[in-house]
Parts: structure tokens; C-alpha cells; sequence
């Protein structure tokens, strides 16, 4: 099972539709309070409040990969999230062209 934490509508409705057809089940969280133990992969959009610390958190809980997506000219954020330990840091418009192929890892 995967984890989606996503606040945007359209980023969960996508990653839903795209984890249904590689058939992966899929979990959708839109606040970090809600973030389940486990997984094999999240997938985290860090522009959410929280999101960095909170994908960090579940990672070293034992939790699997983490796959964070920013926008491209959010230096500073893709720095946070490196800095924390998240090793997948993508620009949203790369994350949407590669979540197939994310799906298939898990």
C-alpha cells in the first residue's frame, strides 16, 4: 500500500486514479495529523504545513520509500527536505510524468 499525503484535489484524484490502475492500494491523507504508520511508499506534496517533519517522522518509524513533490522554483523547500532525509525530492511536473513508473516500484 502506498500513502498520498496531498491537500490539492487534483494531485489526489491523479494519484488514485494512476494507483487503481497499477493496482496498488492507495491511502489519501490531506492533513499530516492523519499520516498512518506504515506503507511502502508516501508520496508527499511539501508545500503542506508540516509535511517535511512529518515525512522524516514516518520514514525513520519504518515506514518505506518517501517520494516528496514541490514546485520547481521552491529552492528553499527541496533544501528542507533534503536536509531531513527525504532522498526523492521531485518538481511537480515530474513527479505527474513518472508516477506510473513510481507505482510499479512499490
Amino acid at each position: 500500500m502506498i500513502v498520498a499525503l496531498v491537500r490539492d484535489l487534483m494531485f489526489a484524484s491523479r494519484i488514485g486514479a494512476e494507483a487503481k490502475a497499477a493496482s496498488v492500494g492507495c491511502q489519501i491523507v490531506r492533513d499530516v495529523s492523519q499520516l498512518p504508520a506504515g506503507g511502502r511508499m508516501l508520496l508527499v506534496d511539501l508545500n503542506l504545513d508540516g509535511a517535511i517533519e512529518a515525512a522524516a517522522a514516518w520514514q525513520r518509524a519504518g515506514g518505506g520509500s518517501v517520494v516528496g513533490f514541490v514546485s520547481h522554483v521552491d529552492a528553499q523547500t527541496i533544501s528542507d527536505a533534503k536536509a531531513a532525509g527525504i532522498g526523492r525530492v521531485l518538481p511537480r511536473s515530474r513527479f505527474v510524468q513518472i508516477l506510473p513508473e513510481l507505482l510499479r516500484e512499490v
